[in-house]
């Protein structure tokens, strides 16, 4: 039983980090590539899709890890699971406290009613990204590991 918690963990904590380095180094290019109005509207609607679903898959990842930690707590590799959880909610102060804070300010805007400094306020959300996608890769190779002890 305790290899299919590891292996289901591990997979939906890795799909977690591809959807973010995605968001990261994908999608938000994409968009800057494209005039502002249309870049604006495409990161409110990212904002607001994302918004509902990765908060969820945060906290299922946290949770799972948590129940991996305890249950494999006498297993070599424990401490690997331990690191990766620590990190895990790391990346869930900085989202609550730097990322969903502009994140919630942008998803409401439009090309008529957005700041003059949107595109700080974006270039900054991006630059907490970078930092977050860091950590949650750093979680996901702990735990990836933790599947080979």
């Amino acid at each position: 039983m305790l290899n299919a918690l590891e292996t289901v963990t591990t997979v939906i904590v890795g799909l977690m980090v591809g959807v973010e380095f995605s968001v990261a180094f994908v999608i938000n290019r994409i968009l800057d590539a494209l005039p502002d109005d249309s870049n604006q509207l495409g990161r409110a609607h990212g904002g607001r899709m994302l918004g509902a679903v990765m908060p969820v898959w945060y906290i299922t990842s946290l949770v799972l890890v948590a129940v991996w930690a305890i249950a494999g707590r006498h297993h070599d590799g424990a401490g690997l699971v331990v690191t990766a959880g620590a990190l895990l909610i790391v990346s869930v102060v900085m989202s609550v406290l730097l990322l969903v804070p502009i994140n919630n300010r942008s998803k409401t805007w439009t090309p008529e009613n957005r700041p003059a400094d949107w595109k700080q306020q974006m270039n900054r959300w991006d630059r907490f990204h970078y930092v977050r996608v860091a950590v949650i890769i750093a979680a996901f190779t702990l735990l990836a590991a933790a599947l080979e002890v």
